[in-house]
Parts: structure tokens; sequence; C-alpha cells
């Protein structure tokens, strides 16, 4: 069985270098959502008594997914889709906590002062030259990372959409939004096995 994807050290330095934070992103929804139906097709138990030849006497239509044991599902369900689901979660929650609190080490700080500072010493005279109001000061890195967030919840929730749509067709899956499934999930686990934090 897949392994669920393993939850990196949250610290505010693994939000800001937002190419880490894009990478554990990435490999989580390649391992798991990604690979949802090799996933669940290697949940499907092979033949008990071995080959049958009369398998293939006849020729014709054939279902092309085997059905899924439903206490294996239930198994990927519970130790791999949803505990990666919350593992995402719970950084991109996190990562959002730190784009929206005060960041005293802001390494760009004194750039953008001194670039302000600069701006206000400017001549603006737009009959001479029409661009010259324009300024674009440097962004600070916890907007920078509050515009990554936003784009990478929009991807997760596509993501756990179509992986969920696949999961109740293969599995049989009474038909619930995956929201409500992963809330039932959380419910059902215990305090001693995840410690939640504030939903994206």
């Amino acid at each position: 069985m897949t392994q669920p994807s393993i939850q990196p050290r949250l610290t505010p330095q693994f939000c800001f270098s937002t190419s880490a934070l894009k990478d554990f992103l990435r490999i989580s929804r390649s391992s798991i959502d990604d690979s949802i139906t090799q996933n669940l097709n290697a949940l499907v138990t092979p033949a008990k008594r071995g080959f049958d030849p009369s398998s293939t006497s006849q020729l014709g239509p054939r279902s092309l997914h085997r059905p899924i044991d439903p206490q294996s599902c239930q198994g990927f369900k519970d130790k791999v889709l949803f505990p990666s689901w919350q593992a995402r979660s719970d950084v991109l929650s996190y990562c959002a906590l730190v784009a929206t609190s005060p960041d005293p080490d802001d390494p760009d700080a004194a750039v953008r002062e001194a670039e302000l500072e600069r701006d206000r010493e400017r001549v603006v005279d737009e009959r001479l030259d029409p661009y010259s109001a324009r300024f674009f000061p440097r962004q600070p890195r916890t907007e920078r990372l509050a515009s990554v967030l936003r784009q990478e919840k929009g991807v997760e929730n596509i993501v756990r959409s179509r992986t969920w749509e696949i999961v109740q067709e293969r599995c049989a899956e009474p038909v619930q939004e995956w929201e409500q499934a992963l809330a039932a999930w959380r419910k059902g686990k215990s305090t001693q096995d995840w410690v939640p934090v504030r939903e994206v």
C-alpha cells in the first residue's frame, strides 16, 4: 500500500521558502492524488485460486475495473488518503497563519523602506514623462506567501474533488462531498493521533 504523505516540520522559514512549500504539495499530490487509479488498482485482490483459463474462453465486453474489497478501500482512505489530505491541510493552515502574522524578520524591509523614501523624493511630471508616476514597491514576503497559498488552496480543492470522484466510483462510496468524508474521518480519529489546525 502507498505510504501517506509525511508532514514537514512546520516553521515560518518553511512557509517563506515557497519552493519548499510547493515541492511538498506537488510531491504529496503526485504520489497520492495524481496516481489514485494506480493506488486503487493495487488494492484489487488477485484471483485466490490462481489463473482461471475459462476466463479467456469467451470474448465479450468486460468491466474496465475489477471490484475492490470494501475493507481495502476503507483501509486506503483511513491510512493513506485522508492522512495525506490532513497533512496538506495542516501545512496550508499553518502557512496561512504565518502569512497573516507580523513579520519583523523580513529581510526586504530595509530595501522596501529605502524604495519608498526614494519614491517620496521623486519629481513627477506627467507632461514630460507620462509613466513617471508609476511606482511598484516590493511586496512584503507575507503578501507573496498569501498569494501562493490562495493559488495552492484552489489547486487543492480541484485535486481533492477529482480524486474523490474516482474513489466514490471505484469503492462504491455513498454519495457525499469529499469535505463531508474528511470531516467524518477527522471526527472518528482520536485526538491523540493528530492535532487539528484551523482548516484552510
